[in-house]
């Protein structure tokens, strides 16, 4: 049950506004806590559209197709935070967010169950043909044959990335009977009987599946190329549930025709439209044992659930009581309510002098300082101050005057 204590804003003046049709969970997580000002709104939004949206908005709830430019947020003066319902946050100018103290959460661990499942029943369905006969049966053929199907019991599965959604895919794997090499630019403890490799040549040289579970960065971009999925091993199979920009869709769709690849699931492109129904091409239109889906890996009634009330818990969490933890943007903090005070919460720019500032500002008015807390990241700095009841209006007004404050906020 979420805290409905007293605020010292007024919750029906705080908008909230969730986009891409949201979970209804997030909804009514927020009207449950008092707030009433809440709107949602299916499909993402132009440029032009978000920013006649959101000049009134305090918190916006958004997913992967809306895209927070610096232009957005420049104009959006009121917005305190942003919940990415997603895993991603590569939607938002990360650094246009923290230049102007703008809060970015996201769900980082919410859907790796749905992605792991996936991947496994992906690899179940490519490495027996079941794509190919499935199609033949809708055309009125019979394909009953084995030839070139398999079990995965005893295949090898490589995992390029080995983070969330990696290592589960590893757990379920190995309960398969799989055997697990994997390869991370980080190193990783394995879990159960998985073997790190050193490069991706070594590990796709040796893996029957090859599955990508990494972000997109410009390292990743492109990872896949043709000269490397001439080192997979010659019949195997790409799954594809991490980013659009990570595999050469041209240079794969070649090695399938070729018969080098045998098979692949894609779920995420370059490329994606904006909306249901609109057309949508891709270098794997039309391919043998080719499995590709609508960007949908985390997709499930679950993993939207989850989202919905972990991102919503992120974003009351920091509008109730300035814990940032979790946050893309703002330098994280957690801490307890300070009994008998009022809170502040003040974002700056992360340059010599500025606490010193707001420390002399408070003494020289005699404003006790019941608790303080900084954390600051190259940008901006984050301070939480705990102050006397009787005199935090007129702390919240010294610390709006302090030299480069970009917000400043009495929260209760």
């Amino acid at each position: 049950m979420t805290d409905k204590k007293a605020t010292s804003y007024p919750k029906e003046n705080i908008n909230i506004l969730f986009l891409e049709n949201i979970s209804d969970k997030a909804v009514a997580f927020f009207k449950n806590a008092g707030y009433t000002s809440v709107r949602k709104m299916s499909g993402a939004l132009s440029e032009e559209q978000l920013i006649k949206e959101i000049k009134d908005v305090h918190l916006l709830g958004i997913r992967s197709k809306t895209k927070m430019t610096a232009k957005v947020l420049e104009s959006a003066k009121k917005l305190q935070a942003i919940g990415c319902f997603c895993i991603g946050v590569n939607q938002v100018d990360l650094k246009s967010a923290t230049n102007y103290g703008v809060a970015v959460f996201n769900a980082p661990y919410s859907n790796t169950r749905s992605v792991a499942e996936l991947v496994i029943a992906a690899s179940i369905m490519l490495i027996r043909k079941i794509i190919d006969k499935n199609n033949a049966a809708h055309r009125g053929i019979w394909m009953k044959d084995s030839k070139g199907s398999y079990e995965l019991r005893g295949k090898t599965l490589g995992i390029i990335g080995y983070g969330n959604i990696g290592t589960q895919v590893s757990v379920l794997a190995e309960s398969l009977g799989m055997k697990v090499i994997f390869y991370d630019i980080v190193t990783k403890l394995p879990l159960g009987n998985a073997v790190a490799k050193k490069s991706l040549k070594e590990l796709v040289s040796q893996s029957d599946i090859v599955t990508l579970h990494v972000p997109e960065t410009a390292q990743t971009k492109k990872m896949i190329t043709k000269s490397l999925l001439k080192q997979f091993k010659k019949g195997s199979i790409l799954l594809n549930y991490a980013r659009g920009e990570v595999v050469d869709l041209n240079a794969l769709s070649e090695a399938i025709k070729e018969e080098y690849i045998s098979g692949a699931a894609i779920d995420v492109y370059p490329w994606e439209p904006e909306k249901n129904g609109e057309s949508f091409e891709t270098p794997m239109q039309a391919l043998p044992n080719v499995l590709l889906t609508p960007h949908i890996g985390g997709s499930t009634e679950e993993a939207q659930q989850n989202i919905g009330e972990d991102v919503s818990n992120k974003l009351f969490q920091f509008l109730e009581n300035g814990i940032t933890i979790g946050s893309h943007s703002v330098p994280p903090i957690s801490l307890p309510p300070q009994e008998g005070t009022h809170r502040i919460l003040h974002i700056h720019k992360n340059v010599p002098g500025v606490l010193s500032e707001i420390n002399t500002q408070l003494s020289n008015n005699n404003i006790n300082i019941l608790g303080q807390y900084l954390k600051t990241n190259d940008e901006i700095g984050y301070v939480v101050l705990d102050v006397d009841k009787r005199l935090s209006s007129q702390a919240i007004q010294l610390l709006k005057n302090v030299k480069y404050t970009i917000k400043a906020r009495l929260l209760y």
